[in-house]
């Protein structure tokens, strides 16, 4: 079954992949206009996270917020697919960095460093870095349970530069790697919703307590590498840039939590910045309600 999914998808990817993209924003809007309007696709968790995040905007507010997400939310999916036939150079000039000497410093000390960034605007495209940088450039990343199109991924992201460690292995590949005295440049999507447990970490994000990701903020201490945060900004249709911000040189004299709390307080900063821009259509509270009493 895996594998007719397989046959059926590709086709269908490499037509996108295929097509310029002033076509492109054609097809996505009308992709967006069928997945709200028609089909509702994950309209209640959307609807839901707004009215959560943003308890003083009214009705008209939240549904303007909402229409112009889909809109976004279609444009990266098919931006994802592109990449498979986008030339090095077209992505280098639709993915800008800016501040790369933030970055590379630590390159420059021997250092590995770790870039912290959330689900908001192209994060797919933030994969381009080993573009920018002598050290190997890794993507932390959640496999697909479909096996051909999991090794499909990996060949789009090998494409411009990216290598995939699976998050259910991470810290051991991450070890062996620095053990090797391989430099890595190491980029988390850090804003997921984690199963609490025991010792979870709990604090606000969005005005909601949850249980955050500590993942990075332990191996930046352990292995002693630099931590930034990508400010990823869409410019236009299509276009984007990152602007590399420090969170931390010196992880292993920082207090605990305070990586994670500066880049949630910053992440939260882009996203009231402007809201269309985050992915709204995954349960980022869905654990709220088993917060522990303060």
């Amino acid at each position: 079954m895996q594998r007719v999914v397989y046959l059926i998808a590709y086709p269908i990817i490499y037509i996108v992949a295929s097509i310029p993209f002033s076509i492109l924003y054609i097809f996505s809007d009308v992709l967006s206009f069928l997945i709200y309007k028609i089909l509702g696709y994950r309209k209640k968790i959307v609807r839901s996270n707004l009215r959560r995040v943003f308890p003083d905007k009214n009705e008209d507010e939240l549904k303007w917020i909402e229409k112009k997400f889909y809109q976004h939310f279609c444009d990266i999916t098919l931006e994802a697919f592109k990449s498979l036939k986008l030339s090095p150079d077209a992505m280098q000039k639709r993915m800008v960095f800016k501040n790369l000497d933030v970055l590379n410093q630590f390159e420059k000390k021997n250092r590995g460093v770790i870039i912290m960034c959330g689900h908001y605007a192209s994060w797919e495209w933030m994969l381009s870095i080993g573009y920018h940088t002598a050290s190997e450039g890794y993507g932390i990343y959640t496999p697909l349970m479909n096996k051909y199109l999991n090794d499909l991924v990996i060949k789009i992201r090998k494409k411009h530069q990216a290598n995939l460690i699976s998050r259910y292995d991470a810290i051991q590949n991450i070890r062996n790697l620095h053990q090797n005295g391989i430099l890595g440049v190491y980029g988390f999507v850090s804003d997921q919703s984690p199963r609490p447990k025991p010792k979870s970490y709990w604090r606000t994000f969005l005005g909601v307590k949850v249980p955050v990701f500590v993942g990075a903020e332990m191996m930046a201490k352990e292995f002693d590498f630099g931590v930034v945060y990508a400010k990823i900004n869409r410019v236009k249709r299509g276009y984007y840039e990152a602007n590399f911000e420090l969170i931390c040189d010196q992880p292993k004299k920082t207090d605990v939590n305070r990586i994670t709390d500066t880049f949630t307080e910053w992440l939260e900063q882009d996203v009231y910045c402007d809201p269309t821009q985050y992915l709204w259509t995954h349960r980022r509270f869905k654990h709220a309600h088993k917060a522990p009493k303060d």
